[in-house]
């Protein structure tokens, strides 16, 4: 039961190398048993819903080695089509198995997936999108049992822009014979390097990042090595905490397109920001002004996972901003320990007004949930004396050493 003890205070300055997406390295590796033969995934991040997953590939029969940063999964005795329910239930990320095991066994079974508890997040538009692609599909005693015997492409249009469930459609559709459609489809970037992996493969995938997505199935997918994209949560976060504490910070492995909403945002609030093909440099004297109004969109709007770290920075920002999520209904669970910090927060069905303080003072906080405790950790900077910050293990699943990197750049933080 680990802790962040945080003296708040000092400026950031440095580089750092943003690590490999977590989501996009959790559905590369539900559609690596697609493949026949070996798939190398490189600079695989460590975080705990990534060795979750791996444990789950282990499970039902694949192969699988770490060796460096690297995993190399062999899918040649894979066996299963049933999902591990002890397994699933820790992470969410489990559902995107749902899709290839479908389309690869033509049946599967797996039980509903865990995660944070940030509100209502329904798997009804995968499977009411595999349902459209012919999949037989009944839910009950909690589990999820699919038959796809008949499947054939399809014309499927998504009621939202469901990032899950557009990769699950596609995973699903890539070696189902016919050709898809998928209309409303997410554009994250983390769909578009799904895409990419895949057709890597042998994948005939176009449209990616479009509203539009386009998969013809092939026969098979062959081995092969790939690298996914860097992460552009973290890099926001680590943008976020430069503009709050003051400093100059160059961020490495992640394109600048990716946050171009955040990039907008903080240089409207006196910070200079430099974006190259793979770096972004911050600097900010710690002094800025309130952003009037933020609102969470599916990209490329503002991500809804960088909402409460930049409700921090708004905590003591000259002025005051309504923040209105727009993605998920229980995504304000930062606020309460803010308060406790001195921050002035109201909220208001969706919206959270914040009318910026000119301190915040440490405390003992508890992280409700990843991006909340990411929140908790980046007011715990900058707020005058200490902050003690518990159940990081949440931080934990979407941060790799997040401590570490921290120091690194000057901060005064320690896991105790």
């Amino acid at each position: 039961m680990s802790k962040f003890f945080i003296n708040g205070g000092n400026k950031l300055n440095g580089k750092i190398k943003i690590s490999t997406s977590k989501n996009a390295t959790l559905p590369i590796l539900a559609a690596s048993i697609l493949a026949k033969g070996k798939v190398v995934i490189k600079d695989l991040p460590n975080f705990s819903d990534i060795d979750i997953m791996l444990k789950i590939l282990s499970v039902i029969g694949c192969e699988v080695k770490r060796k460096n940063n690297s995993v190399i999964i062999d899918n040649n005795n894979i066996h299963s089509y049933e999902l591990p329910s002890n397994l699933t239930k820790e992470v969410r990320a489990s559902i995107f198995l749902m899709g290839p095991i479908l389309a690869k066994f033509k049946k599967a079974k797996v039980s509903y997936p865990g995660g944070c508890n940030i509100g209502s997040r329904p798997i009804d538009l995968h499977l009411n999108g595999l349902r459209k692609l012919g999949a037989k599909i009944i839910e009950q005693h909690g589990f999820i049992h699919c038959d796809g015997a008949n499947m054939k492409g399809n014309t499927v249009t998504l009621d939202f822009p469901s990032v899950g469930a557009t990769e699950n459609l596609i995973m699903t559709a890539c070696i189902t014979k016919g050709k898809t459609q998928i209309f409303n489809a997410a554009k994250e970037p983390e769909i578009v390097d799904l895409a990419n992996f895949i057709n890597a493969m042998g994948g005939k995938i176009k449209g990616a990042g479009s509203a539009i997505i386009e998969i013809e199935g092939v026969n098979e997918l062959t081995g092969v090595e790939y690298k996914p994209i860097g992460d552009r949560i973290i890099a926001g976060t680590y943008l976020i905490a430069t503009a709050m504490t003051g400093g100059k910070v160059e961020l490495e492995n992640i394109k600048p397109q990716h946050l171009a909403c955040l990039i907008d945002k903080l240089k409207n609030s006196a910070c200079n920001i430099e974006a190259k093909f793979d770096k972004i440099a911050i600097h900010s004297t710690g002094n800025y002004k309130a952003l009037t109004s933020i609102d969470t969109h599916p990209f490329p709007g503002f991500a809804t996972d960088l909402q409460a770290p930049i409700m921090a920075m708004q905590t003591l920002a000259k002025g005051t901003t309504i923040i209105t999520e727009n993605v998920f209904e229980s995504r304000f669970k930062q606020v309460p320990e803010l308060i406790r910090m001195g921050a002035s927060i109201n909220i208001k069905d969706k919206m959270a007004i914040i009318t910026g303080q000119d301190t915040l003072y440490g405390a003992e906080v508890k992280a409700p949930d990843l991006r909340a405790g990411a929140c908790l950790v980046l007011a715990g900077l900058v707020a005058k004396g200490y902050t003690t910050i518990s159940d990081v293990y949440h931080i934990d699943r979407g941060y790799e050493n997040i401590e570490t990197q921290l120091a690194k750049l000057g901060a005064d933080i320690k896991r105790i």
